[in-house]
């Protein structure tokens, strides 16, 4: 189960955060601090997997982006490799070779295609094909709702 899941930048910044688990504020900003200086100190070429604080870090460079993946300390490290590449392609299909200014302007559809692939922490749609299929028909719905809108608008209601 992943626990959390982020989105940093090689400057340090977060641009996407998921906790699967509930904790404070405060909690969650300790943890982002400690988690981002972590790997953004770490040599490139090191292992892509941490020991923290009883769990287990997983991460991977992407272009100017980290995902990192929080997991319980039993879990398996190249599974949760293999979910943040699933995660990667499926952005990479929807925004056309994904770059970090697309996560940062469409975070919204970043966390949908997200809430699509993993539910709780856990895996529960594998197929590509599938979660972008239902975020095309969310694209749909939202076009459509834009165009009602706009024609309500034009007719003073």
């Amino acid at each position: 189960m992943i626990e959390t899941l982020l989105l940093v930048s090689r400057q340090g910044k977060v641009r996407l955060t998921k906790w699967f688990n509930s904790i404070t504020k405060k909690e969650e900003q300790r943890a982002l601090r400690d988690i981002t200086n972590l790997i953004l100190s770490r040599p490139s070429k090191q292992c892509n997997f941490l020991d923290w604080k009883g769990k287990k870090i997983v991460y991977k460079r992407y272009a100017s982006l980290y995902f990192v993946a929080v997991i319980d300390d039993a879990d398996n490290e190249l599974l949760t490799l293999e979910k943040i590449h699933l995660y990667v392609e499926i952005l990479d299909r929807y925004f056309g070779n994904v770059c970090e200014l697309d996560i940062i302007f469409n975070f919204h559809k970043a966390y949908f295609i997200l809430d699509e692939l993993f539910v709780g922490g856990y895996l529960c749609e594998s197929s590509k094909r599938e979660v972008l299929r239902v975020t095309q028909a969310q694209d749909e719905l939202m076009a459509e709702e834009t165009k009602s809108a706009s024609r309500r608008g034009s007719r003073g209601f």
